[in-house]
């Protein structure tokens, strides 16, 4: 069976056909094929996504979380439902949990007889953690905690739980605070996470917490005893969390801490070997590696972590035991994926699955680790589940989250590499304007990833603010560049761009334009450029420092002052550490020299700016800043947006699709109308397809 290949099922699905009523209304969107075939901002907007996905112990059903977005308009607004589903290895996919829900944290129980997930249901106060049988039967709650439980890891005998929660507010603070005593003392009210221990389905024992240095992150009980793998920070500090977070083996029963290891930097996931000795894990290199995705194994009675991948060129992403000795990861190299197996003395090494194969995330083994789980996603499908048993040549795919996309026309998509000014070659993935005809040169929509310790795959990259096909269904080309400092090429090219900002980096976006200029497939002279967080700082760098290059802009959560940045943003070690490595009060001059305000007088790239109101990575006033310089330098056209309720990205249905209705109309009129770059924008007020009653207001 072909790795990416839909085995017969029994359940049918039904071809939703009427999709010309989720067809964009906005100006300029004049299309060549049926607007029933081709997608639209409205399309995005409804395309379901598998969460995760854990094998049982036996191998005969994976539990997998689905998130269903809420639809516009029409349900209260929010972010998606996240439902709890069961496929089996023949593809016979069964919903548990569906509806307005929020499943999370989906675990087999020891004994593989129930699924447990956590969530907030009838008159809980709190998330609990229920278990549902996988043979039939109501999910139950089993174990609930006076502020909520968190992430959790059962004990091998089932008996007992251990989980992450924070200890419940002292009774007197509470009454000051409705007395209107509210003062926020910023950065040290945050309670710590603790571990606390549980026993399910007995209401007379409450939990009890372990006595612990630090703020928990993450837990894990060992699978023969009663150690516990613990993650803790000094402080609940996102930038602790992310900093310095170190691991810990701690007796579950006396709390007392019987290993520490000096893992160093960034700290990923982290498994325990069957036999209880060792435990894998993903870890950086070193305190300046700007991501995890080393390979370590860590012996539990203490020492040294050990990389087992030395000098691999990709980022390792998800780690299981096939055995005592044996590991099996999954891993980004380059713009494509692949699953492995090594011994961990390093010896034996086997690629199970090639980049070849669909772009995969997550792994869980069976007991005897013969059978995988895995989600996978391609150009033509986004994130569904996959399973593979040893001796097979792939995984096949089980889950249809959308067979409705089967009746959509895709524009063709590829990996494009180039080499830059200097001699590097970098890598991105190119979608291809839709009908694309033979010697005619197209405007192009850079879009640049975040991070910038992040990469953009060969898989579904549509997304509300990735325009991608739909941008493509619209006559555009679309390309997302994996610059200098991405990741998927090892640590050594993930460190390029440290310590400078907009250099390298961002000439490898202009030569991406020059290279695809060359091909004969775009017009240089209308080329926008967009991107979130440092794709963000890269769209206000476009605009201004590098304004000749770019048409249009849109720029989100993004970076426009490193000064007043470093001094607002929530990250200020990890800022150091892993991306400029000197701080400000050191080098004003690189910070001023490095930031898009100071070159705003020479800005002519018409930059619309969107931004969430509550957002603590990227302050709000990095956007206010950037605006009111180009406002009231008055040679370009901006506009600001803000998103109430909205962080660092959009997470809410209705400011997603406004999101990305907003991003394709100011490209559309920048780039393909005759509108030059002093033009007035386009109206503020969107037209989002709706019917007129629907937007009615109740009056009762």
């Amino acid at each position: 069976m072909k790795p990416d290949t839909l085995p017969t099922r029994p359940l049918v699905f039904l071809r939703i056909a009427l999709l010309s009523l989720f067809a964009f209304a906005g100006p300029g969107c004049a299309i060549t094929s049926a607007e029933s075939e081709v997608f639209t901002p409205q399309h995005i907007a409804k395309i379901r996504s598998v969460g995760g996905g854990i094998i049982s112990p036996d191998g005969a059903h994976i539990a997998y979380t689905l998130s269903v977005p809420r639809q516009p308009n029409k349900d209260d607004d929010g972010g998606a439902w996240s439902e709890l589903h069961v496929v089996d290895t023949q593809g016979q996919d069964r919903p548990f949990i569906t509806g307005h829900v929020n499943i999370g944290s989906i675990a087999w129980t020891p004994d593989g007889r129930g699924i447990s997930f956590l969530d907030k249901r009838g008159d809980d106060e709190h998330k609990s953690l229920y278990v549902i049988p996988i043979d039939g039967g109501e999910a139950r709650n089993v174990l609930e905690h006076e502020t909520g439980v968190g992430s959790y890891s059962w004990s091998p005998d089932g008996k007992r739980v251990a989980f992450l929660a924070r200890a419940k507010k002292d009774k007197a603070k509470k009454k000051l605070e409705k007395k209107g005593f509210k003062a926020e003392i910023y950065e040290e009210q945050g309670q710590p996470k603790l571990v606390w221990i549980g026993t399910p389905d007995d209401e007379d024992a409450k939990p009890e917490s372990l006595d612990l240095p630090g703020s928990a992150v993450r837990v894990k009980w060992s699978p023969v005893d009663n150690r516990l793998a613990v993650a803790l920070a000094p402080s609940p500090r996102i930038d602790d969390q992310y900093m310095k977070s170190k691991l810990h083996i701690v007796d579950a029963d006396s709390g007392d801490v019987r290993t520490q290891f000096d893992n160093p930097g960034k700290l990923g996931s982290f498994t325990w070997s069957p036999d209880g000795k060792n435990l894998a894990v993903i870890s950086a290199e070193d305190l300046n590696d700007p991501a995890e995705g080393r390979l370590m194994i860590a012996p539990a009675a203490g020492g040294a972590l050990r990389n087992i991948l030395p000098d691999f060129a990709g980022h390792v992403s998800a780690v299981a035991w096939q055995d005592h000795d044996t590991v099996m990861y999954v891993a980004g190299v380059g713009c494509r994926t692949m699953l492995g197996k090594i011994d961990t003395d390093s010896r034996n090494k086997k690629m199970l699955v090639s980049t070849d194969g669909p772009v995969l995330a997550g792994l869980s083994l069976t007991r005897d680790g013969m059978r995988s789980a895995t989600i996978g996603q391609s150009a033509r499908h986004p994130r569904e589940v996959f399973t593979m048993k040893h001796g097979d040549a792939g995984p096949t795919r089980l889950t249809d989250s959308n067979p409705w996309l089967d009746e959509m026309r895709f524009a063709d998509q590829e990996i494009v590499r180039y080499k830059t000014r200097d001699g590097m070659e970098i890598e991105g993935v190119l979608i291809r304007p839709l009908d694309e005809k033979p010697g005619t040169r197209y405007p192009l929509i850079l879009y640049v990833h975040g991070g910038p310790e992040a990469h953009v795959s060969d898989a579904f990259i549509t997304r509300y603010s990735n325009p991608g096909q739909y941008a493509a269904a619209n006559g555009f080309a679309v390309f997302c560049p994996n610059y200098r400092g991405s990741t998927g090429r090892g640590v050594a090219f993930s460190k390029l761009g440290q310590a400078d900002y907009a250099g390298g980096e961002f000439n490898d976006l202009v030569d991406a334009v020059t290279h695809l200029h060359k091909t004969g497939l775009i017009d240089k002279d209308r080329v926008g450029i967009t991107g979130g967080s440092y794709g963000g700082f890269a769209t206000a760098w476009g605009a201004t420092n590098l304004t000749e290059h770019f048409a249009a802009g849109v720029m989100f959560v993004g970076i426009s002052d490193h000064v007043s940045k470093f001094g607002t943003t929530d990250i200020p070690n990890e800022m150091y550490l892993v991306h400029s490595r000197t701080w400000p009060w050191d080098d004003w001059d690189f910070f001023r020299e490095r930031s898009p305000i100071t070159y705003t007088p020479q800005a002519r790239t018409p930059l619309l700016i969107l931004h969430g109101k509550n957002d603590t990575r990227v302050h709000p006033s990095q956007s206010m800043e950037l605006y009111r310089y180009l406002k009231t330098l008055g040679k370009v056209p901006v506009r600001l947006v803000f998103y109430p309720g909205e962080g660092h990205g959009n997470r809410k249905a209705a400011g997603r699709l406004d999101y990305s209705l907003r991003m394709m109309r100011w490209m559309e009129h920048y780039l393909k109308t005759p509108a030059t770059r002093t033009s007035p924008p386009p109206p503020h007020e969107l037209d989002y397809g709706f019917d007129e009653d629907e937007n009615e207001e109740d009056d009762d």
